[in-house]
């Protein structure tokens, strides 16, 4: 069963960037399709991004496109998330998840989630 610990959320500008990182634990990493999810207060849970196992293919939410870059490292057992330019609305709790059966844009369907990192972006 795979843990999963984020990290690298923080206050920030807007028109900043940061990277967050989710470090993997106690499964095969390399096994895993991982995504990153966020959720604003008082809203649902957002797809960001999602990777397969390999890292050859990504997916990116709305929000996300030309934005965010997922990235893992399979050597590491570690997931990212690069974020440029960033604006007031990406404030949220940042969460990683994995998933054995291939990825969804649903938070449903993952199985293993991380605690989440804060990211506020102030204007």
């Amino acid at each position: 069963q795979v843990r999963l610990e984020e990290s690298g959320g923080r206050s920030v500008q807007a028109g900043g960037s940061l990277r967050l990182s989710c470090e993997a634990s106690g499964g095969t990493f390399s096994n895993y399709a991982m995504s990153w999810f966020r959720q604003a207060e008082g809203k649902e849970r957002e797809f960001v991004a999602a990777i397969t196992w390999s890292g050859g293919n990504q997916w990116y939410g709305d929000s996300a496109k030309g934005r965010f870059t997922i990235t893992r490292d399979n050597a590491k057992d570690t997931l990212y998330l690069q974020m440029d330019s960033l604006k007031v609305e990406d404030t949220a709790v940042y969460y990683c998840a994995a998933e054995s059966r291939g990825w969804s844009s649903s938070s449903h369907d993952w199985g293993y989630w991380g605690q989440g990192t804060q990211v506020t972006v102030s204007s």
